[in-house]
């Protein structure tokens, strides 16, 4: 090794040494034990307490936010995408979808997407339903806005429990490999559990992933829904 590279690989010691041992490589999710957590209807005012818990931790997560909220909390939707975690479209407004004509459909969509780009400079390439109310025509019209459908192998029903320790029994009896997992981030009792959630979530082995990361390089294709 020459003098200079010596020298750098020092410097980086320390830092390097300072991460979670998960955060310095990338997951494969094909060898180790994965669970995709996901937020809804976000960014709120809790969302950035969330953001530094998963920051400490290491740990990635998924948000499907509703453009309305990305409208208001501008900094923490790029926060989120400078943090290295998945950004989803939740729509506008947050309606039940089916409910809608094609029209009115695809303007919550669209006006979501442009939203979240215009800030992070990429377009989501998936998004969850609101009330996971969907059909074949809510999907086929998110597939030709370029999107995937994403929905979850569990709920915690957060939003009705209001417990921080319900829905931290919740989450753990929903946990399972490759699981994906519905939280909202404006549930404050869901951000106030998560540093003591994360902990027991690690003990059970899991790497807590972006839902791209539990598809092992695979891409979903627009108008997909996963998990089926």
């Amino acid at each position: 090794m020459s003098p200079r590279a010596l020298v750098v690989a020092v410097l980086l010691l320390p830092t390097l040494s300072a991460l979670p041992a998960h955060a310095a490589a990338k997951v494969d999710c094909a060898k180790v034990k994965c669970l995709a957590l996901t937020f809804d209807d976000g960014p709120g005012p809790s969302t950035g307490a969330l953001l530094s818990t998963l920051k400490k931790s290491g740990a990635k997560a998924t948000f499907f936010l509703m453009g309305k909220h990305v409208e208001q909390r501008p900094t923490l939707v790029k926060r989120m995408a400078a943090e290295g975690h998945e950004i989803g479209n939740h729509t506008w407004s947050h309606p039940s979808l089916p409910t809608l004509f094609d029209e009115e459909i695809t303007r919550e969509l669209r006006a979501t997407q442009e939203a979240i780009e215009g800030l992070i400079g990429r377009a989501p390439r998936m998004f969850r339903p609101p009330y996971g109310h969907t059909d074949d025509r809510v999907a086929g019209l998110a597939g030709e806005e370029g999107m995937a459908q994403v929905l979850w192998t569990g709920t915690t029903l957060d939003w009705k429990l209001r417990d921080q320790k319900k829905i931290r029994a919740a989450v753990l009896r929903l946990a399972k490999r490759d699981g994906v997992i519905l939280m909202h981030d404006v549930v404050p009792q869901t951000v106030q559990v998560m540093p003591a959630l994360v902990k027991d979530l690690r003990k059970r082995g899991y790497h807590l992933v972006t839902v791209s990361t539990l598809l092992r390089g695979r891409k979903l294709t627009p108008g997909e829904t996963y998990p089926i």
